[in-house]
């Protein structure tokens, strides 16, 4: 039973070499596009697929991505610029229906830090650009997700999230073909998910605390409500600049949010009558957590509420679809019998206090 519970738990722990998506920051001028592109290269390099893989390991190229990232920032740039002819053949930027053609301005790699952490490089683009044309800017499927920032003074310049292989609305130095609030909403919502699974591994343990006290779905609901209600305030509040509390602060106190509901698993029988109160303060916790994700993609402007409900809902339905599987895995076929709290529940809470404190060390010593 105990493997069982470690199946569950465990795949999400891990520590992963988890590569983030790149931010491409585009000015668009009368005549010429300039972009500035700031990405992980070692995986590029490595030839990993960044839409397929978010943990490195995972991929048969670990080893090539781990020996480019101690190269010395020299060695990187040159193998970059032998490496720019592929690449350059990959990235899609469209005018008029007619594919552009960009050149490499400048790499600029930093100097070896920690190789357990990505290395963010920058290269600089520019763009012959027809006259009076707007632009499109994508690249391949397999570089990943991209963060797109059009440096203009435009109020509906665009801000967004695109996913693998797809192309922004088309761009000008003079107006932005603004999206939809329904079609932000629906680009939004993939972005939440996806920062619950696959990349919230402290969420998702924050939230298989919540199930490994209470497998029924009654107390397990007003639970996640009491969750959702909290970080929601904060993720409005973060989002609109009006909360603003540094990451060295708030991480370290979500992983000890993780320790306190699973410790608290271990000792309490049933729900106590304070639960409530701590998992809505927690809450406001995870929600500045979100908070910090979004100011790292940033939000539309023209398109700010839409954006922002969907990138909520996507983190809602990330959170169901865990209970979900945590339900179905363990809750359906064992919740009512005698064994069920010693031998899944204690066990799991422990794995998540101790991966929890292993968190709160490392982020606010290690950091």
């Amino acid at each position: 039973m105990f493997a069982l519970v470690s199946s569950l738990v465990v795949p999400w722990v891990v520590t992963a070499h988890e590569v983030d998506p790149a931010v491409v920051n585009v000015a668009v001028g009368a005549d010429q596009i300039e972009m500035r592109i700031s990405m992980t290269l070692e995986a590029v390099l490595a030839g990993i697929d960044l839409e397929a893989v978010e943990n490195t390991d995972d991929t048969a190229q670990s080893a090539d991505y781990d020996a480019l990232r101690a190269l010395e920032p020299a060695a990187l740039q040159d193998a970059f610029h032998a490496y720019w002819p592929q690449m350059q053949n990959r990235l899609q930027i469209v005018s008029g229906g007619q594919p552009l053609q960009p050149q490499l301005q400048s790499v600029i790699v930093p100097e070896v830090g920690n190789i357990e952490l990505p290395r963010t490089s920058e290269m600089t683009l520019t763009v012959d650009r027809p006259a009076g044309q707007p632009v499109q800017i994508g690249w391949d499927r397999s570089f990943g997700a991209m963060i797109l920032r059009q440096i203009s003074d435009q109020p509906d310049a665009f801000t967004g999230y695109l996913a693998p292989g797809q192309l922004s609305p088309p761009l000008s130095d003079t107006a932005v073909s603004a999206e939809t609030g329904w079609q932000t909403f629906v680009r939004y919502v993939p972005v939440g998910f996806d920062h619950i699974i696959p990349k919230g591994l402290d969420h998702i343990l924050f939230v298989l605390g919540l199930f490994f006290l209470a497998a029924r779905l009654g107390p397990l609901i007003w639970q996640i409500s009491a969750f959702t209600l909290a970080h929601t305030v904060t993720l409005a509040l973060g989002a609109l600049g009006l909360v603003n509390i540094a990451p060295e602060i708030v991480e370290p106190l979500i992983a000890a949010s993780i320790v306190y509901v699973a410790v608290e698993n271990i000792f309490a029988q049933k729900l106590t009558p304070w639960r409530p109160a701590v998992i809505f303060a927690f809450g406001l916790l995870h929600g500045l957590g979100f908070a910090s994700v979004l100011g790292e993609f940033g939000l539309p402007t023209a398109q700010f509420i839409p954006a922002l409900i969907g990138f909520n809902v996507g983190v809602e339905v990330g959170q169901l679809t865990v209970i979900a599987i945590a339900f179905l895995a363990v809750g359906l076929w064992f919740r009512n019998k005698s064994w069920y709290r010693p031998a899944i529940a204690i066990p799991a809470s422990c794995i998540i206090a101790a991966v929890g404190a292993f968190w709160f060390v490392e982020r606010v010593f290690l950091a």
